[in-house]
């Protein structure tokens, strides 16, 4: 009977992988000159953001508030980043889970920032 068992489990198993595998990135090639360009998207990104962090309309909101808008701002780098990935044909959920992670990061230094300035400018009680 255990041996029954451990056949059916063995066997869900592996139909379990076979499913993961098509979703799987077959690595690609991409030119040093795509890397030169998404290099330079991440840049304009961060220097978008730490421009839009600079404006002083920022500075009279909430800080959760501030830091939403501020991504809102530069999102469409992130947009032309993505058109970059999809035309080297890498599969829309790599390049999405990239364009993800570096959202992420990013609103979280903004939000940080934009706490430690909130923070700074009330007097202390």
């Amino acid at each position: 009977m255990k041996k029954i068992l451990f056949l059916t489990l063995l066997l869900s198993s592996v139909t379990a992988f076979a499913a993961d595998a098509k979703n799987e990135w077959t690595n690609t090639t991409i030119s040093d000159g795509t890397i030169k360009k998404i290099q330079e998207n991440q840049y304009l990104y961060k220097k978008c953001v730490g421009t839009e962090m600079q404006k002083t309309t920022y500075q009279n909101l909430e800080s959760r508030k501030a830091t939403e808008s501020i991504m809102k701002q530069c999102e469409s780098v992130l947009g032309q980043m993505r058109e970059i990935y999809l035309a080297e044909k890498v599969p829309g959920t790599i390049a999405d889970r990239h364009l993800k992670q570096m959202r992420m990061q990013t609103t979280r230094n903004v939000l940080q920032g934009m706490m430690f300035g909130e923070a700074a400018r009330k007097p202390v009680q």
